[in-house]
């Protein structure tokens, strides 16, 4: 009798899908994690791997059911040359993977990305939302003041001269372009692409952001040096002076806004880089995993 309940409990276990068995709340769903500036696909990483942009999130994700890309594109360009090249990579993702339709996340310059291949490259009919961290949607002042700082009759030198030491830095075959793409993230270029890339109907934006409470070396040793520049631009620009050492906070909205990450008592903010973990840089300061799965069950509901 024993042996009968046993083999009828096995029979009844290979019955169910091996979803079901693993199924975690995001199961099913297809997701993009795009980086920004900088930045590069998670499969590999950089410096051998030791230096992952979204600090094992995609691996997180997938472990709570979700199917996870991390295309990559040039480290620096225009946003129209980094949407083509993401397009791409994505759309073979997606078929590989018996995706219809992805949930695309942007960090950064990377939400502009995916706003224009929804709105400029016919990518809309693909998408089932769109999911904005940290980006620069009114656009980021300290990039307007660095290009001032250049004049126009070196910019073509300096941008030879960056734009190599990228092609070498990354060595990924990828053209590169510095001055691309430090225009792309000014206050005029912005409210340009404003314009020319509207929201697509039917499909939704969310936004997520952060800000710094001060320039703390110690917990952003990176940021804490820019983050005063990008106070003043953004007083300067009417977009206040709440950042993320990159981004003003106003800069971040774009869709429906979802907030901010509630950050440990000890921490001062949570940056431009610890918005995405990157190289793990964020995870002491707040729950970036669970922060991630919300954004991820949220994009998931359509709420």
């Amino acid at each position: 009798m024993k042996k009968k309940i046993a083999i009828g409990f096995l029979a009844t276990l290979l019955s169910v899908p091996t979803s079901g068995l693993f199924a975690g709340p995001l199961d099913g769903q297809c997701i993009a994690l795009v980086h920004g500036i900088l930045g590069f696909d998670d499969t590999q990483g950089l410096a051998g791997g030791l230096v992952k942009y979204w600090g094992g999130l995609d691996g997180y994700l997938r472990s709570q059911g979700a199917k996870v890309t991390t295309p990559g594109s040039s480290a620096t360009n225009s946003i129209p040359t980094r949407a083509s090249q993401i397009q791409s990579a994505v759309s073979t993702w997606m078929t590989a993977n018996g995706c219809s339709k992805v949930h695309l996340m942007g960090h950064s310059q990377g939400g502009l990305v995916i706003r224009y291949m929804v709105s400029n490259l016919g990518f809309s009919g693909k998408t089932q939302t769109v999911t904005t961290i940290n980006s620069l949607h009114q656009g980021a002042p300290m990039a307007d003041i660095v290009l001032a700082a250049i004049p126009s009759w070196l910019q073509p030198f300096a941008n030879s001269a960056l734009s190599l030491l990228a092609k070498l830095v990354y060595r990924d075959g990828r053209p590169q372009d510095v001055i691309a793409m430090g225009k792309s993230l000014t206050v005029s270029y912005v409210k340009t692409f404003n314009t020319n890339s509207p929201n697509k109907s039917g499909i939704k934006y969310y936004s997520y952001g952060s800000e710094m409470a001060w320039a703390d070396l110690i917990q952003h040793p990176i940021m804490a040096l820019t983050h005063p520049i990008t106070w003043a631009g953004g007083l300067y620009y009417g977009l206040g002076g709440g950042n993320d050492g990159v981004v003003p906070l106003n800069s971040q909205k774009w869709g429906a806004w979802k907030g901010t990450p509630s950050s440990y008592w000890f921490a001062t903010g949570i940056d431009h880089l610890q918005a995405t973990n990157l190289a793990w840089s964020g995870q002491n300061y707040y729950d970036v995993q669970g922060w991630y799965l919300n954004i991820a069950k949220n994009a998931k509901a359509g709420l």
